[in-house]
């Protein structure tokens, strides 16, 4: 279909329903912001638009990520190094945040929303990984700087080889303990996460609450229409445009977010743009060596790299099967998403956002650099890279597969830099808070509870009141500081335990 056929279709499109409430993207941004609108205001209506045929197809499919339940435990670009000294600020905040999603999910699980937490979350250890006396090094500190901390329970520390190989036995066959030195920091006490199961969970209950879930229907722009907005879908089957008319919408569409956004006219992301990022896996297709291995294991990221590409050998529990995989490895791609299209990134390009592209450029010649490397590698290259945390892996025990596309949110800033590239997950909305989207990458998914938390703040403040016993009831530590409250923090983690059954 042609662009003026397109054109020609939206400007004829007429309204055919009006909802309160419209998500796009069926993730799992949209259905936990439609499980907790459901449960605060159940007389609003929903509906989700989805452009695939399915949901959590992007992002949130259990092999598009690493499935990390992001609490900082073992993630060591969360706690860098600055002057001298080990900085746990961003882990004692991240792993706050992912006690909201563990009270969020056993309430929905108490509230039979959710049903089954074997489907979506199993105890995997948490493990970092130090090669090298200045990694060795940094990690006693870090050690010393967590353990004695009650969020970051029973943590271990050892340079002994023969618990390295009790405890990870994959990485120590074949390995010469002396060169280089190696060390371990692990936690009994991490998770495994299929948000893809969790989705489907939530988007179950959805439709049987009355949420309708329209498949195969893109979005294709947001006009606004006095207090609400006109939201354009396509139906990519048919070529069909309807209208839906909102009182809010939400934009959970992954890399095609901020797109869509900018559609709307929305001031609060004039000069963003989005620099996309690949990446792959190699998958363990040996059921032998899947069950020699139990743990995330994280390792410090080339110079160069984005947090997202820290090297990690991940167990997997996907649909009750234990799987393996180690990556991710960086890759390039003009696509915002991995179903996209190769147009994505020029299409996005605007003069508001060229000087923020070419600062970037300017800026982050070391992640181009790491990229083109990347991109360069062959499949014996990145087997030779799982060497150092598998010394004895074989080519034919492992297959390439293709990991999610992020797409990582530039923010302008004044000269001389221009461009600012952001890692992490982003918030935005406008002034009169009708309309938000969340933009950027990991940990957004172990930490959407919090992210929706704060979008209620932002854009529902005048109901805050209203729903605040029914909020204390979702997340039982709003507004409470979990690192300075041992007692309640131990409270909930026993509560959290039990419903999610991760107690061994």
């Amino acid at each position: 279909m042609g662009l003026k056929q397109v054109s020609s279709k939206k400007k004829s499109a007429q309204v055919v329903d009006e909802v309160d409430i419209a998500l796009v993207g069926a993730g799992i941004m949209s259905a936990t912001l439609g499980a907790m609108l459901r449960e605060l205001e159940p007389s609003w209506s929903q509906m989700i638009f989805e452009r695939l045929d399915a949901p959590a197809e992007e992002s949130s499919s259990p092999w598009n990520n690493a499935g990390t339940g992001h609490s900082a435990l073992c993630e060591l670009n969360y706690t860098p190094e600055k002057n001298g000294k080990i900085d746990v600020s961003k882990a004692m905040n991240i792993n706050s945040k992912f006690q909201i999603s563990r009270q969020f999910w056993s309430h929905q699980l108490n509230n039979g929303i959710l049903t089954d937490p074997k489907e979506f979350i199993n105890p995997v250890p948490h493990v970092s990984f130090a090669q090298g006396e200045d990694q060795v090094d940094y990690l006693q500190r870090r050690y010393d700087a967590l353990s004695e901390n009650h969020m970051f329970p029973e943590m271990n520390f050892s340079e002994d080889t023969s618990t390295f190989a009790e405890k990870l036995p994959l990485m120590a066959k074949d390995r010469d303990f002396g060169d280089p030195k190696v060390a371990i920091s692990w936690t009994n006490e991490g998770t495994d996460v299929n948000f893809g199961a969790l989705t489907r969970q939530y988007l179950t209950a959805a439709k049987a609450a009355g949420t309708e879930v329209r498949y195969g229907h893109q979005v294709i722009d947001l006009k606004r229409d006095g207090g609400k907005w006109k939201v354009y879908t396509k139906n990519v089957h048919t070529g069909d445009i309807q209208v839906v008319k909102a009182n809010f919408v939400f934009v959970g569409a992954g890399g095609y977010a901020l797109d869509l956004l900018r559609k709307a006219g929305l001031s609060e992301v004039s000069g963003y743009a989005g620099f996309p990022v690949s990446g792959m896996w190699l998958r363990s297709t040996n059921p032998e060596l899947i069950q020699q291995h139990e743990a995330k294991v994280y390792g410090k990221a080339s110079v160069g790299a984005p947090p997202m590409s820290v090297p990690h050998l991940d167990t997997r529990v996907i649909d009750g099967k234990k799987g393996l995989m180690f990556g991710p490895y960086g890759g390039w791609s003009p696509k915002f998403l991995k179903k996209g299209s190769y147009l994505d990134l020029f299409k996005s390009i605007r003069p508001d956002n060229i000087p923020s592209y070419l600062g970037v450029a300017v800026q982050e010649f070391g992640l181009t650099k790491y990229l083109v490397e990347e991109v360069l590698k062959d499949f014996s290259a990145r087997v030779d890279a799982l060497r150092e945390y598998v010394p004895s892996a074989r080519e034919e025990d492992w297959e390439t597969i293709i990991a999610g596309q992020r797409v990582q949110v530039i923010k302008p800033t004044a000269a001389p830099r221009f461009g600012s590239l952001e890692f992490g997950t982003s918030l935005v909305n406008n002034q009169e808070g009708n309309i938000a989207g969340v933009l950027g990458a990991s940990p957004g998914a172990s930490i959407t509870p919090s992210i929706m938390l704060e979008l209620l703040e932002r854009c529902f403040g005048e109901h805050m009141i209203n729903w605040a016993d029914k909020i204390y009831e979702m997340i039982p530590s709003y507004g409470t500081n979990l690192a300075k409250d041992k007692k309640l923090y131990d409270e909930l983690w026993d509560f959290t335990q039990k419903t999610l059954k991760l107690d061994k």
